[in-house]
């Protein structure tokens, strides 16, 4: 099977549907019959082609970014991606003969595959990702409107709409699609992400928190809540590993508080060196507005962490209140702090959850996504062969 993928972010571009991206085409690069041309954004004013197997060709478009916009895709950005990949798919279509297109978020790529399907026939999957879904973001609460009804079309074309939590799916049918959503959660990789007691600080207990730095995080909620524990106990700290336009912001409030010496601001980690971060972790917090299924929740679960996330998108998948972690209150850094004591109190405790979040994120893998999805493929292709009578 040959396949067309659109994501238009990749590592070190974007956060959790860039990572995912990259480990499902790691594993479909283990798998001899699935062929992939993977359409991109590079990370400067170059086009490059690269390799991931044999099978694997990942095609990096530039769109104008460079290292002081690296992580945040402004609307400018995604537009640009649309036109020149776009253009650049087209070329691809008349030299491949592509069994279906896979867009991860329902724009810009989406929008692609669709337009791909109308030009040329070819069926498309959609995998919903966070902002494409209306209701999601507060950055796009302005533009929802108009977006809406081409999301709809997007997904009520697609031969499959694929949401990557259960809570993400119910917030996705409270637009009404007429097409039915399915759900294939994210996975880990358990031998990149593993706890290690013998690299952390007894003296210390480190609470990390690995995101982009922007209001819908609730980051600073966390930051209001550790200036609160702080105080009771000098053998805290604070990691916030992760960049965006939130960042001096907190910043400068750390400071005001007097407690910058105990909050650590990491800045954007590579991928690669992230996973000694969490192994440093004693307790790992999300307090965000909305997320879908999260990569780095997902992240600190396989690290052997105990997990406290507020009740969005996959968090119910993820944690089970007081087994491996608790389920945070929306906005409310007083119940942040609440529950994050429990857990610097009890160090039997810590330990009990950060071993129950270890076992979840053994059932979980890469390979078994991939596999799903290329399941997906096959009866996405079987059913183009009934509609054209092979």
């Amino acid at each position: 099977m040959k396949i067309l993928f659109f994501n238009y972010e990749f590592p070190p571009l974007g956060g959790g549907a860039g990572n995912a991206s990259f480990y499902m085409l790691r594993e479909y690069a283990k798998m001899p019959g699935v062929e992939v041309d993977f359409v991109t954004s590079s990370i400067d004013e170059q086009y490059q082609e690269l390799k991931m197997g044999e099978n694997i060709t990942i095609h990096r478009l530039p769109i104008g970014k460079n290292n002081t916009n690296i992580h945040f895709q402004s609307q400018k950005d995604l537009l640009k991606y649309s036109w020149v990949a776009y253009k650049f798919s087209k070329q691809l279509v008349k030299k491949n003969n592509y069994d279906l297109t896979h867009s991860f978020f329902s724009v810009p790529c989406g929008y692609l595959s669709l337009r791909l399907w109308k030009k040329y026939k070819i069926p498309y999957i959609v995998s919903l990702r966070g902002s494409d879904v209306p209701g999601y973001s507060e950055r796009f609460k302005a533009i929802y409107g108009l977006l809406t009804p081409i999301i709809l079309k997007v997904w009520n074309n697609a031969e499959f709409v694929i949401a990557n939590s259960e809570g993400f799916k119910e917030l996705a049918l409270k637009s009404k699609p007429k097409k039915e959503i399915g759900v294939i959660c994210n996975g880990i990789d358990t031998h990149e992400f593993y706890p290690d007691e013998s690299a952390r600080n007894e003296k210390e207990i480190a609470i990390i928190c690995t995101s982009r730095i922007t209001p819908r995080k609730g980051i600073r909620l966390l930051v209001q809540a550790f200036d609160i524990l702080s105080k009771r106990y000098d053998n805290l700290k604070l990691v916030l590993v992760g960049g965006g336009d939130e960042k001096e912001s907190l910043e400068n409030l750390v400071r005001s508080m007097g407690i910058e010496k105990k909050v650590q601001f990491c800045g954007v980690v590579p991928h690669e060196e992230i996973a000694a971060y969490y192994r440093k972790a004693n307790v790992f917090v999300l307090p965000s507005f909305n997320e879908g299924m999260s990569n780095t929740m997902l992240e600190a679960v396989a690290s052997g962490l105990p997990i406290l996330a507020t009740d969005t998108g996959g968090t119910r998948e993820l944690v089970e209140e007081g087994k491996n972690g608790f389920i945070l209150k929306m906005g409310d850094y007083n119940d942040i702090a609440e529950k994050l004591e429990k857990l610097i109190q009890d160090p039997d405790l810590r330990n009990k959850m950060g071993a129950e979040s270890r076992k979840r994120a053994e059932k979980m893998s890469w390979e078994n996504v991939a596999k799903e999805y290329v399941d997906l493929y096959q009866q996405t292709i079987n059913l183009r062969k009934i509609r054209e009578g092979k």
